[in-house]
Formats: structure tokens, sequence, C-alpha cells
């Protein structure tokens, strides 16, 4: 991918909890020279409170005041830092260069590196300007790698030039309260991804994308989602897994009290066909579909350029549990568990399903190829495959 044209990208971070009414030595982005007109470049301003709160002792704190718009061309944010805990607290809005003649080839936007006790909030913005790079190649937006312990609450993320946020390599992190919204018709604009990370809540957050709401892909496990409202988009999915013959894994996602509005899936599985690896212990639970295609889907041959179809492996699928799930399905499918012919699918459990068509007089059906489980009543569409 060329140009990753959002990207805050933090390396070896440890992140600690904020103490709210104790903003330490507080450093302000305006007393450094920004303007936040939105016109006027202001990212050696940042740059220059960077240099101060990171050469603080003790607990510092990056402002970005509420009430301006900052323009930012791309700009590092390095560590170590002598500081004990950083808040970088964005109250005004952040955006990115809608000029595509200031990128160049695989340039990050906001660059976060090895910097311990790091905290994101504050109520404010990012917007990507991601219009203008919808038809051209980019990267993850809000990227944190290696981040450990981060919190990232009460911001609004919009018009991502691609992914918005990109979890990788993390373990316990919050994110609680974000809103996150790019047109139905944009391309690949995820809510968040997440991979190879473990120990992750993702909380009370409001999302509309052009792609996944949420994508848990392969080296992740423990994974909560809870109070999440997705649509439009592609639902929250596992996956896509095993792609190119990968060997993947996932296991212990949750998925909690969610609303599915207008999306494309809802509860999906999705590994490739010729993949190796296994994603298990998964449960979709009060999960609330409303007018959406596809609300239960288990694709574990997913091949969309028909290649290497003869392969017989696949990522196994087991454990996987669909309970109190109700709604309207756009689709006479509402329940799709494609499974492989050599592997297949074992342990899938189907219990007080209650999805019903939301055109007028038509009934909804469920199919099945090699899933075995069992269903408990109701269970609307009947799914014949599984034991009753």
């Amino acid at each position: 991918m060329k140009a990753a044209i959002l990207t805050l990208f933090l390396i070896f971070m440890i992140a600690s909890p904020c103490l709210c009414n104790d903003l330490g030595k507080v450093f302000n982005v305006i007393s450094y020279g920004a303007v936040g007109n939105g016109k006027t470049d202001d990212t050696q301003a940042f740059a220059k409170a960077w240099e101060a709160v990171c050469n603080a002792n003790g607990i510092t704190s990056l402002i970005i005041p509420k009430g301006k718009i900052f323009l930012l061309n791309p700009v590092q944010f390095k560590g170590p830092c002598k500081a004990t805990k950083v808040l970088v607290q964005v109250g005004g809005t952040i955006v990115a260069s809608a000029n595509l003649k200031t990128w160049t080839d695989n340039e990050k936007w906001i660059h976060f590196e090895t910097v311990d006790g790091l905290v994101i909030n504050g109520g404010g913005q990012i917007d990507g300007q991601g219009s203008v790079w919808w038809n051209a190649c980019s990267d993850k937006a809000l990227h944190f790698n290696n981040c450990n312990g981060l919190q990232l609450s009460n911001l609004r993320h919009l018009n991502s030039q691609k992914n918005h946020i990109g979890i990788s390599g993390c373990k316990g992190v919050k994110i609680n309260n974000l809103r996150i919204s790019a047109p139905e018709d944009s391309p690949n604009t995820d809510g968040i991804d997440i991979s190879t990370s473990s120990n992750i809540e993702v909380l009370n957050t409001v999302m509309e994308t052009g792609d996944d709401c949420i994508a848990i892909n392969g080296g992740s496990s423990n994974i909560t989602i809870s109070s999440v409202a997705c649509g439009p988009g592609h639902g929250i999915s596992v996956g896509s897994l095993g792609k190119n013959g990968a060997f993947d894994t996932v296991e212990e996602v949750h998925v909690r009290n969610c609303t599915f509005k207008g999306t494309q899936n809802a509860a999906r599985i999705k590994t490739w066909l010729g993949g190796k690896g296994y994603a298990r212990k998964i449960s979709y639970e009060n999960i609330q579909i409303i007018n959406s295609q596809n609300p239960i889907i288990i694709d574990q041959n997913y091949n969309p350029n028909s290649l290497n179809a003869n392969a017989q492996s696949a990522v196994e699928i087991s454990n996987v549990t669909f309970k109190n799930v109700y709604g309207t399905s756009v689709d006479e499918i509402a329940v799709d568990l494609v499974c492989s012919d050599h592997i297949g699918c074992t342990n899938i459990v189907l219990n007080n399903i209650d999805i019903k068509s939301a055109i007028p007089g038509k009934q909804t059906i469920s199919r099945c190829n090699n899933a075995r489980g069992s269903t408990f009543s109701p269970c609307t569409p009947i799914v014949p495959c599984l034991s009753h």
C-alpha cells in the first residue's frame, strides 16, 4: 500500500490510566506557535511542544485546545520520554492536508514511537480528509503498534483515508466512547482493525463505515466488544484469516449487546480456502439486527478470486455460539453456514435465534454445508443441519 496517510504509530509503548484531575505539567501547542486556523501548517509548533512534553519530568500533558483546527503534515513524536505519564488531550480538530502533492510513498502522518505512559482523549476530532484519497492507495489511519495498556476515548474520527484505527501487537487496550464515521461507499474504511493483540476491549462506540466496523485478524485473543452500534458497514468480523495459505489463530472473541442497522453483514467469521490455523471460542450474544444482509454468516471457503480452488486445507472453526440474535434480514438467507467439505465447522451453537424477513410476507431460511453443532428452541429460521 502507498502513502500511509494518517498513521499514529506507537512502538514499544506502555499506556497508563490518566489522572483526569491532575494534568501535571501542561504544554499548550498555541504557546509554541500553533495558529489553529485550519490553513496554516502547525506541524513545527506541535513538534516543539512535544519536545517540551517529552523532556519534562513527572506527569505531562500536551494540550490541543478546543475551538481550533490544526493542519498537520507528517510529524514524529518520539521517545523515550523523561515523563512518567503522558496525556495527549485532543480538544480541537486535527486535519490532514488534502493536497496529494504533500505526501510521498510510505509516509506516515502522525507517528508516535517509544513513548511510555500514553493516554489519548479529550473530546476532539481527527479528520483524515479521506475523500481525496479513496481513489488512491493508502494505509491505516490511526495505527498503534506494540502499545500495551493504551486507553483511547472520547474522540470523533471521520473520513479516514483507509482503516480508521489499527491495533497490532498490543496488550491490555481499552477503547471507549468513540464516534467513527465515513460514507457507506468509501472503500476500505474499516472502523477498528485488531491483529496480533490480546485483552482488548471496545465499548460504547458508534461506527458508520464503508467496510468492517470491527475486524479481528490473526494472532488475536481475549477480545471483548460490547455496546457497539454498527451501520452502515460490513459488520463485526473475525477474519479474514488464512490468506495465501497463512497459519492464523483467533480465540476468545466475545461480542455482546451490539446493534447492526443496514449492514452488509452482522456477525461474521471469514476464513480463506487453503488457510491453516483456527478460529475458536467465539460468541455473539444479545445482538439486534435491523434490515441487514447476512445476519449470521460463517464462510470457511472464502476465495473471491477462485485461486487454489482445489485446496483441501482450511482454518478450523469450532466452539462458536450465536445466542439471543433477533431482528430483520433483507436477505432470504438469514443463517449461512458455509464450511469446508474437507475440514468443516464443529460445535456451532444457535440458541434463541429469531430473525425474520424485512420484506412483508417473506420467510427467512438457512443454508448449511458441513457444519456440525446444535440449536436450542426457538430458532427462526430453522437450521436443519444442526441437531436439536
